[in-house]
């Protein structure tokens, strides 16, 4: 027999060659297809798909495009975008909507089932206006509910919408009928031909279709008739499309789990509301034609070539009220750059200052950014005039005309920041300006911009908040029936050096059998729902201020909060597509530090500005050398009082390292104590070569800022600034994304090719990913710096007005009142108990004088009081 199976070997071999070949070649002559109606997992606990896997599947399908259609939602889309202009997929932008019939009332919740009372719509954008209309219908939609709901009428489409009329017919968008959603209602024909002859009269046949989705259901076969027969009538064609909620049919367990959060109940008790099969994914373009007729699938082509908009085609434009009548924004913020000159330096503009300005304006023109900082400025000067005290925090402490506009305190004379790290031509990335407020009037500021701007042109960006071990623990054990005391009891002992991986030994300790097959299934769903998008939540105080209408640049919706609405994006979708936001924060030490100003300007007879303190005051470094820092900014805390009396600070940059140093990036990555022993003398400092000691003199040849480590990525490794920049982007989602990997190869490999030492790359690559999720960038520590300093100098000099203002500013810091109440006597402080006929509701000043003064608690210092 031997001999027979080696004569037939090369026959057999041929065979096979032949079917591989006659494979390929079918799969060439297949028809083509284009997926319009798939959601994502922006359709918050409906789709099983991140929209990148989304968009590699279909690619790797050779899709002719796709289109993300997540339910009255564009969440997902520039997640979407960014991945398929990357691999040359035509994405096309859409959205699903239950619609209910005429002026109905209820809302629908986010992601609920498509069995609505109306017809249940996709919407495709076409063009640049049909996006916007879109993305204004999904606003309507959206803020006429309580937040996570929308109510999409089907008189918004009649232009029954007094404040957006253009919404009649949604020009230039294709509309698909989905024809499955009738067969929960009694009479299916009746139902579904009443819909298209109503979405005939208002899109038209050129921009309308029946959408035919076949998962292989019961009635798949009525579907198909129902769906003919009104075709026939209506004229409207039919397009085949997958109804798409994951990419791959292995989801379809983590599609149920999210169905049963979705209905708070468990996988068991959700019955007929889970998938019946795990047929909505994206199945190959054969599976298709076995299941559609070839006039279908290239109903899709035709449909998928009319929607030509991208999201590269949105484009910021800037609010124009910020330029009073006959300016240009050039000449005002000249101008205004020039007042702010005057006031900063009373006896003329230093040279090199004004160097700096002429070229921070050029450049500034160069990349006609003028109207920003015109708005932010705008809203500096209003919180200025409220009386509210603000400082630029981050870049913008790199800017002499921020310092001019009065953003910043910083003085970027006296400081080693290079502009270009805030605006570079190069770079071509908008500015990035953070401004901290007073934690207790911020919301003045905020009301104040939509007073201004009106809330159809300014909104909070949004946050995306995913799902982390503890919390997918949480909800994948409760789709599973499983205890809810037992869930809580594991979900307590995973820790954040788990990472994704749910530990054996955590199960086995809470009386779990790790290879059980339940227990097998609850750890995959988790370690598969980590890092899913589990609802929208709202920014801090990042604002996105439109030219004209904002929710036709992206959708807007209700927050928890009342008064305040948030987009659709995040700050991670605003970079990609270029777009402009003002982050407005709120610091508590802001709060403190202007209320113990304002007691020192009274008791000295005339006011005290935050620029005015008196710089390089050795009393007040002397102290902090001491670690004397109880309710000072930034170093009040354990670890920052022990590295005080190592660090010893005698100068401003030395508080930029100190607010910079004790964070876990520089610890991780085990650069704390080679600083301090160069620093001491204890170390020689050298440097590996004269790239390294241009990137690192300025700190002894060690990395302590994340700017540090992206200027020895380009000068000793050879990165070009866009490759830089990616590096940036991925430092600062790498534990989300794990997006570090690709860099390590071309991070070390380079830095070794260049004749470094192995170990010392390798250190380098430790230290980017440290600073990854908890470095400091020198900018920010230069901004934090000055605050450390002002607090430093108001305890130092004026503890009587330091302490009343942070007891009239708490709840803040690391200090009980009681604590700070004890520091201020031992600084001979005398502090009176409160008392009902001299004490106000705040700590206030006794006596006269500018020496220290007895502090007198306030009525608010008793617990409970009203």
């Amino acid at each position: 027999m031997l001999p027979a199976l080696r004569l037939r070997c090369p026959a057999l071999c041929w065979l096979f060659l032949v079917l591989c070949r006659f494979a390929v070649s079918i799969r060439h002559v297949l028809p083509g297809f284009a997926e319009l109606h798939c959601r994502s997992n922006y359709s918050f606990l409906s789709g099983a798909s991140h929209p990148e896997e989304l968009v590699e599947r279909a690619h790797a399908l050779r899709y002719a495009a796709l289109a993300i259609t997540d339910e009255c939602s564009l969440s997902g889309v520039v997640r979407a975008h960014g991945r398929a202009r990357e691999l040359g997929l035509p994405l096309i932008i859409g959205a699903e909507m239950a619609l209910q019939p005429g002026g109905g009332s209820a809302a629908v919740p986010a992601s609920a089932s498509t069995a609505a009372p109306g017809p249940c719509l996709v919407l495709l954008a076409m063009s640049r206006r049909g996006y916007g209309n879109l993305s204004q219908w999904i606003t309507v939609a959206r803020r006429r509910a309580p937040k996570g709901q929308y109510l999409a009428l089907q008189s918004d489409l009649e232009g029954k919408v007094p404040s957006a009329p253009t919404l009649a017919g949604l020009p230039d968008c294709f509309a698909l009928l989905s024809a499955a959603a009738v067969l929960a209602s009694a009479q299916p024909f009746e139902t579904l031909f009443a819909q298209a002859m109503w979405l005939k009269t208002w899109f038209g046949n050129e921009r309308a279709a029946l959408a035919l989705a076949l998962r292989l259901r019961p009635h798949d076969a009525l579907l198909i008739e129902i769906t003919q027969r009104v075709a026939m009538l209506t004229g409207l064609p039919i397009v085949a499309t997958g109804a798409v909620l994951m990419h791959a049919r292995s989801r379809k367990p983590l599609q149920d789990a999210l169905t049963a959060t979705r209905l708070k109940c468990t996988v068991a008790e959700a019955g007929f509301a889970l998938e019946a099969n795990a047929e909505a994914h994206l199945r190959t373009r054969a599976r298709l034609a076995s299941l559609f007729r070839p006039e279908w699938l290239q109903a899709s082509l035709v449909i998928a070539g009319g929607c030509a908009f991208s999201l590269a085609e949105l484009r910021y434009e800037y609010p124009q009220e910020i330029v009073p009548p006959g300016c240009t924004p050039t000449g005002w913020l000249r101008e205004l750059t020039e007042r702010g000159a005057a006031r900063r330096y009373p006896a003329g503009v230093p040279a090199a200052v004004r160097k700096m300005l002429e070229h921070e304006l050029a450049l500034i023109a160069q990349l006609q950014y003028e109207p920003y900082f015109l708005t932010v400025a705008d809203l500096v000067h209003w919180a200025r005039d409220q009386g509210i005290l603000c400082q630029g925090r981050g870049s913008a402490a790199n800017s002499a005309v921020c310092y001019c506009l009065e953003v910043t305190a910083v003085d970027p004379h006296t400081s080693t920041l290079l502009f270009e790290r805030f605006i570079s031509a190069e770079r071509n990335e908008p500015p990035d300006i953070d401004i901290d407020f007073e934690h207790q009037r911020r919301e003045e500021v905020i009301q104040y911009v939509y007073r201004k701007y009106g809330r159809h042109r300014a909104a909070l960006t949004g946050v995306v908040i995913s799902y982390r071990p503890r919390s997918a623990l949480r909800d994948i054990g409760r789709a599973l029936g499983i205890d809810a005391e037992r869930i809580a009891a594991v979900a307590k002992t995973q820790q954040w050096f788990d990472g994704r991986s749910v530990d054996p030994e955590r199960l086995r300790e809470n009386g779990f059998d790790p290879d059980a097959p339940l227990c097998r299934l609850w750890v995959a769903l988790t370690q598969q729902l980590i890092g899913f998008p589990r609802h929208l939540s709202q920014h801090p105080g990042g604002f996105v201020i439109a030219r004209d209408q904002l929710a036709r640049l992206v959708p807007v919706e209700n927050a928890a909060m009342a008064g305040r609405s948030v987009i659709q994006w995040e700050k991670d979708d605003l970079d990609t597509l270029g777009l402009l936001k003002v982050d407005l924060l709120a610091l508590g030490m802001l709060s403190a530090i202007r209320r113990a100003l304002d007691l020192v300007g009274a008791k000295r007879g005339r006011p005290l500005a935050l620029h005015e303190v008196p710089q390089d005051d050795a009393a007040t470094y002397a102290m902090l050398c001491r670690g004397d820092s109880v309710g000072t900014f930034q170093v009040e805390s354990r670890a920052q009082m022990s590295m005080l009396p190592r660090l010893q600070p005698r100068c401003f940059y030395d508080l930029v390292i100190e607010v910079a140093i004790v964070r876990p990036g520089p610890i991780q990555g085990g650069m704390v104590h080679p600083y301090l022993k160069r620093r001491s003398g204890e170390e020689a400092v050298d440097y590996p070569s004269a790239e390294v000691e241009q990137a690192l003199s300025r700190t002894l040849g060690v990395p302590i800022f994340q700017e540090q480590v992206m200027q020895l990525a380009i000068l000793a490794a050879d990165f070009t600034p866009g490759e830089a920049d990616q590096l940036r982007r991925a430092m600062a989602a790498w534990k989300r994304k794990g997006g570090l990997g690709p860099f390590h190869e071309r991070l070390v490999g380079r830095m070794v090719a260049k004749g470094y030492a192995p170990d010392y790359a390798e250190r380098i690559f430790k230290q980017i990913e440290g600073f990854g999720e908890y470095g400091f960038p020198e900018s920010h520590a230069a901004s934090f710096a000055l605050l450390v300093y002002v607090s430093a100098w108001l305890k130092c000099h004026h503890p009587d007005a330091f302490l009343a203002a942070l007891l009239n500013s708490q709840p803040m810091g690391f200090y009980a009142p009681a604590q700070l109440v004890r520091d201020a006597r031992e600084h001979g402080v005398e502090v009176r108990a409160v008392d009902v006929v001299h004490s106000a509701w705040t700590s206030t000043l006794e006596g006269a004088g500018p020496g220290l003064r007895p502090v007198r608690l306030g009525l608010d210092r008793i617990a409970g009081l009203a």
